[in-house]
């Protein structure tokens, strides 16, 4: 009886979600976020992975990590920016300059995008839940001014 009772707590905690910003989702927003993650995990390794690495750890002082970058703590806003456009300058991250140019993606949609963002924002320690379409759009609109 004990047993079958540590088996049912197992599986009601196990089924609660991940924990986090997820605990307040709805399922379906639940199964939107595993998509995005899904998506973007696909979507990371054509387009980011060769420079900032498999997990986000950059490479030595050419390129930025992305796992526990303080740049990306602080800058949200702009991050989908810096995907579809690319970036040129020195940006400072975790104390570390780094100026290599980090080329343009402007054939990615917004949806991309969006999932890119998801999975580097939900991947390597980070939680911040989905980053949703509707926003990614409205943070691209605003790079244009």
């Amino acid at each position: 009886m004990r047993s079958l009772v540590l088996l049912l707590a197992v599986i009601i905690i196990s089924c609660s979600g991940k924990g986090g910003e997820n605990k307040e989702l709805s399922h379906s927003e639940n199964v939107k976020l595993e998509q995005y993650m899904v998506s973007g995990s696909k979507l990371y390794t054509i387009h980011c992975s060769s420079c900032h690495q498999s997990e986000g750890q950059g490479l030595a002082k050419l390129f930025p990590p992305i796992s526990g970058s303080d740049y990306l703590d602080n800058n949200l806003e702009i991050i989908p920016c810096i995907i579809k456009n690319g970036l040129s300058g020195e940006i400072t991250v975790n104390g570390v300059g780094y100026n290599q140019p980090m080329p343009a993606i402007p054939q990615l949609t917004n949806l991309e995008i969006a999932e890119i963002t998801t999975y580097i924002y939900n991947s390597w320690g980070r939680s911040h839940g989905m980053v949703n379409v509707k926003d990614v759009e409205k943070m691209i609109e605003n790079c244009k001014k």
